[in-house]
Parts: structure tokens; C-alpha cells; sequence
């Protein structure tokens, strides 16, 4: 389990930088920021859409605070079983990122919409490695386990 255990706490502490970004500092293009979007800048010109992209920011930080939380309460209390199974959901929900928002960014940044160029491309192998290690503290968890 010291295998999903640390995948977990890569993900906590991953997470929690940008959680910490998106609330204090939205502006920055480090830890998945908001600068990495050149319309974030643009939006500031429309304080209405600068208002809703600023709560929709929030809502984000806010609503990975809570999986955080929830992790973190599921490090330190769930058996073997229950943390094998949190590592599968967190594979499978995190690959969700394929589905709807890499195509998204992906477009963004072939229409120069991202700074730097490129960007998309480290995100999606960033996430990838993020599902590989929790698909391998899974299986390294299973086989001990046997």
C-alpha cells in the first residue's frame, strides 16, 4: 500500500500548489495558473467576464480543496481495500482530462491562445504520468497483496 500511499501524496502536494496559485496568486503561470491563458489577461478589460472567469477560478481551487480534504482524510483512515480503490477511481476520473478539457487547450494553443507555446503538450504528459502513477501503485498494491 506504501505505493499508493505515495502517489497520494504526490497528488496532495501537486495539487495543493495549485490550489494555492489559483487562490492568491491566479495571475501566474507556474502550478497551472491562470497566466498560461492569454484571454485571462484579456478578460480583465471586461469587468463582468473578468468577475465570472475570477469565480469560475474560485469555484476550481475551491472544489480541489475539497478533494484534497477527502484524500488527505483517506490517507490517514482507509484500509488496504479502500485505498486500492481510491487509486482506481483517481486514475479513471483524472484521465476524464482527455476527454473534455485537452481538446480544449489543445485547440487554445494551436490558435496561439497559450503562453508558452506548447504548453498543452507538457500538461497532457503531466496528467498522463499523474494516471501512470496511480495505475502503478494499483498494480504494485495488487501483486503484494497476493
Amino acid at each position: 500500500m506504501i505505493w499508493i500511499k505515495i502517489a497520494l501524496v504526490g497528488f496532495i502536494i501537486l495539487e495543493s500548489g495549485n490550489i494555492f496559485v489559483l487562490y492568491f496568486f491566479p495571475d501566474s503561470k507556474l502550478a497551472n495558473g491562470m497566466g498560461v491563458f492569454i484571454a485571462w489577461e484579456r478578460s480583465k478589460d471586461d469587468p463582468g467576464i473578468h468577475d465570472l472567469a475570477r469565480y469560475l477560478v474560485n469555484w476550481v481551487a475551491g472544489t480541489k480543496l475539497i478533494f484534497i480534504g477527502l484524500l488527505i482524510v483517506l490517507l490517514f483512515t482507509a484500509d488496504q481495500t479502500a485505498l486500492l480503490l481510491t487509486a482506481g477511481v483517481m486514475a479513471l476520473t483524472i484521465s476524464s482530462f482527455y476527454w473534455r478539457l485537452f481538446p480544449l487547450i489543445r485547440k487554445m494553443d494551436s490558435q496561439s491562445q497559450i503562453e508558452p507555446p506548447g504548453y498543452s503538450k507538457s500538461l497532457g504528459w503531466m496528467i498522463g504520468a499523474m494516471i501512470l502513477c496511480f495505475l502503478a501503485g494499483v498494480l504494485a498494491a495488487y501483486l503484494l497483496m497476493r
